[in-house]
């Protein structure tokens, strides 16, 4: 039996450092060693920089007005859809009716589109009388210049006003439609323009 070490044999364990514990190479924080104003290095910071700063709140203004922009979004589709809509109706309206007085059909464009108050003041015959001495015929088309929809108190107002061109003679139109649910014509103006 020999004493001298085997190579392959684990040793004495080295004396440990002053107080039984091993050596360090990290130094305590120390005021001198960091400065006044800054922190000990943390493991996802260098040395000396700060920790990363919370954005929490910037993600909550950034939200808060991302929810009012989506609200003025929507709300302004559905501004611009339903004066659209009555819009469009207010034109149909006037369409439908300029094509049943241009064809002659004026008892159905009396009964279908005038308001009973408008009744009482035009009677059908001097409707009908008054649209035959302007001398309409199938080769007249329309035009609008002005459409305005609007509402007073509850009630839905479409004004139109245009031309219905014959031939080189043009005829202003002047219509107003009025209801709450349906609209009906309660005024209307057809004249030769001069």
């Amino acid at each position: 039996m020999s004493n001298t070490p085997d190579p392959h044999e684990p040793g004495p364990t080295p004396p440990n450092g002053p107080g039984g514990q091993q050596p360090t190479s990290q130094q305590p924080y120390t005021r001198q060693r960091f400065g006044r104003n800054t922190l000990p290095p943390t493991p996802f910071s260098l040395p000396g920089q700060p920790p990363a700063k919370s954005r929490k709140g910037l993600w909550i203004v950034l939200g808060i007005v991302g929810g009012v922009l989506l609200l003025v979004a929507v709300g302004v589709t559905l501004l611009v859809n339903l004066v659209g809509g009555a819009t469009r109706h207010a034109s149909d309206l006037a369409d439908d009716f300029t094509r049943l007085v241009i064809s002659g059909e004026t008892n159905k464009a009396y009964n279908d589109f005038m308001d009973p108050a408008l009744k009482q003041r035009l009677s059908l015959e001097d409707f009908a009388s008054g649209v035959r001495s302007l001398n309409l015929d199938p080769s007249c088309t329309t035009s609008y210049d002005d459409l305005k929809v609007s509402a007073q108190n509850g009630t839905n107002i479409a004004d139109v006003a245009g031309l219905i061109q014959c031939n080189g003679r043009d005829i202003e139109l002047v219509y107003r439609f009025a209801g709450t649910d349906e609209l009906k014509m309660v005024t209307i103006r057809l004249k030769p323009k001069t």
